[in-house]
Order: structure tokens, then sequence, then C-alpha cells
């Protein structure tokens, strides 16, 4: 996502138009470096997917041609071209052994289509997917697969109201008819609400707006990140639209240029990149030229990421448990009282009796 102007002009414009909740409870967390990529190709990096031990990487419009795959120093092992001509690719994703490009983003909010596109990981053959919005165009930048292959699009919005959006049907990506279009329904919304987390793009209100997501490899934790925080959220049987309505863990990510790419390990580590410094931001005199021409922003991991909503999901458990567990007995203590009552009743009744006769 380029357009760091466009983007930055309306959310400033924007700043009342968010939610009034409170907002969510940030925690902090220890990030390591994983690798530090090199290859100016990987300088607009947006998408970010692992299979089988494997990193694979794309950038957004202008360089979204062609795919990376990384090796264990993120230097790029060979490119994979796009088997079609994209438009805007903005995620990345990875689901039965096949890889799938989010061709979802549309900052000035006119495509009248938008797409999935499915790759084959060794030979990059594939095709494209076509897909329509029911409330006119979206920019998207989130794309989640569920472990039944239904793809869940999380859009970006100003107001930091996002819309989550199926395909009609719950058809599976592997299903999905190409070209298509195949009409998206909307399924719910997940709201953003701003946080004091520093970082991200200037000119722009970066908590609020999701820039990828990821689904562990177990499927039982997903992530969305905004620019400057990681929301997880627990996953019940493979159903991430109902995940995304419950409450998250939130941690705050590294401070990054424009950290728009996320992915799981197969260890439930979590892995979060960014562009480089956009040249937009250069140009505004917000960043100085010499940020601009530096090294590439490294690709950082958060480690025993999904442990925190596995240590989350047994707290409310425990919380749960001991909640119903003194409902219990104060169920049967007030039990016992009503039956000493009636039992004192019962004795006086009978006294009362026996003095009559």
């Amino acid at each position: 996502m380029r357009s760091i102007v466009i983007v930055g002009a309306l959310s400033c414009a924007l700043l009342g138009a968010a939610p009034a909740s409170a907002a969510p409870e940030v925690r902090s967390a220890q990030f390591e470096t994983y690798c530090s990529p090199i290859d100016p190709g990987l300088e607009e990096l947006s998408g970010l997917t692992s299979m089988d031990g494997v990193l694979y990487a794309i950038g957004d419009s202008g360089t979204d041609h062609r795919l990376a795959v990384l090796d264990e120093q993120c230097a790029v092992a060979r490119w994979l071209e796009v088997p079609v001509d994209p438009y805007d690719v903005e995620d990345l994703a990875s689901h039965g052994g096949r890889l799938w490009l989010s061709d979802t983003g549309d900052n000035r909010a006119r495509r009248d289509t938008v797409a999935i596109t499915g790759m084959d990981p060794s030979t990059g053959a594939g095709e494209l997917h076509r897909l329509t919005y029911p409330d006119g165009p979206h920019d998207a930048e989130t794309l989640l697969i569920e472990p039944s292959g239904r793809p869940v699009i999380v859009t970006k919005e100003l107001s930091g109201v996002s819309g989550i959006y199926v395909p009609v049907g719950d058809t599976s990506v592997d299903q999905l008819p190409s070209p298509g279009p195949t009409p998206l329904r909307k399924v719910g919304e997940l709201a953003f609400e701003r946080t004091a987390t520093p970082g991200g793009p200037p000119f722009v209100a970066g908590s609020i707006l999701a820039t990828g997501g990821a689904i562990s490899a177990d499927g039982t934790v997903v992530a969305v990140r905004t620019y400057n925080d990681l929301y997880l959220f627990d996953v019940h049987d493979g159903d991430i639209v109902k995940a995304l309505g419950n409450d998250p863990v939130v941690v705050a990510a590294p401070q990054q240029p424009q950290g728009e790419a996320l992915a799981f390990d197969s260890d439930g580590n979590l892995l979060v990149a960014s562009e480089a410094v956009a040249s937009e931001a250069v140009a505004s005199g917000a960043v100085s030229s010499d940020a601009a021409n530096g090294p590439l922003p490294p690709i950082q991991m958060l480690r025993g990421a999904a442990d925190l909503v596995v240590a989350e999901r047994t707290d409310t458990q425990l919380a749960t448990a001991s909640a119903e567990s003194e409902s219990k007995s104060r169920w049967v203590l007030g039990a016992m009282a009503v039956a000493g009552v009636l039992v004192s009743l019962s004795v006086a009744y009978g006294v009362r009796t026996a003095r009559r006769r």
C-alpha cells in the first residue's frame, strides 16, 4: 500500500470517525530478529506465509508480479512469476499445499472486482478467482483461510470498522470458479480502537487499519494486524468468522515503517514484516532521505504467540469454573438454609399441635 498521502489525508479528516469505545488493553512483548531481507525486490513487502518450513513473501502494487521463496536468512532462493497480471496484491496465505494471493488492494475504491490467485509453490502455475462485494468497492489487505478452505476477507476501513466477507455458499478457495466472479456476502465487522502504540507511517491513524492476517498451522489461533498492534483470537472448530467476534489478546507490534505482513510458523511463533520507508513520507519531510536509503526492515518474531491465546483461554476456563463452583456452593448453602428453616417450622408446628391436644 503505497498511497500514503491519500490514506493519510483521509484518515486525518476522519480522526473523529472511529468508534468511541474504550481502547483495548495492549500488552508489551519481546520481539527478536528472525532474519533481514536484503533483496530490493522486497522493499514493499506486504504478504508473508510459511508452508512446510519455507517462507514465501510478496510485495504489493508495482512489485507483485513475482513472489519470493526465501531461505533461512531471508535471501531470495528463487522468484516465482505470478501467473496472472495482478492489480494490487496485499496479502499472502497458504492452504492445501498451495499459495493464495490476495489481490484485493483498492486504495481509491474503484474496482468492480477483486481476486484471489492460486499458485503452485513449485512451478508457479495458477489461476485467477474474481470476487465481488455486495455493497460496493473496498480496500482489503487481510486474507484468512479457514481449515475448511473457506476464505475470509477483512477490509481496511478509515472508520476503524472493518467488514468481514466470505463467498456466497461458503465456497472453499480450491472450489472457487475461475475466472468467476463469485459474489461475497458480509458476515460481520471487526472494530478497532486507537491505541498509544508507536510506529507506522506518518499522518495515518495506523492503529485502526487492518493491514494483514494469518492463521496458525493447527487452525486454533488467528491473527489480524494493524500498523501498530497485533490482535490474536482463539478459534474453535475452525470458524474464523466467529472467532473475530470474540475478545482478542492485543500485543503491541514492534515499531516498523509500514507493517503489513505477518505469518505463523509451524511452532506457533508469529513473524511480522514491513515495507521500507515510503517515498511519500520522504517527500513530505516526515522521514529523512537517509532513513529511506537504509537497509530493509528486518522480519521480526514473537516466540510463542499462539501460546498467549492458549494461556488466556486457560485463565478464562479457570475463572469460569471458579465462578460456577462459587455459584454452586452458594446454591447448596441457600438450599441448606431453606431446608433448615422448613425443619424448624415443621418442629414448631408439631410442638404447637401436641400442646393443643
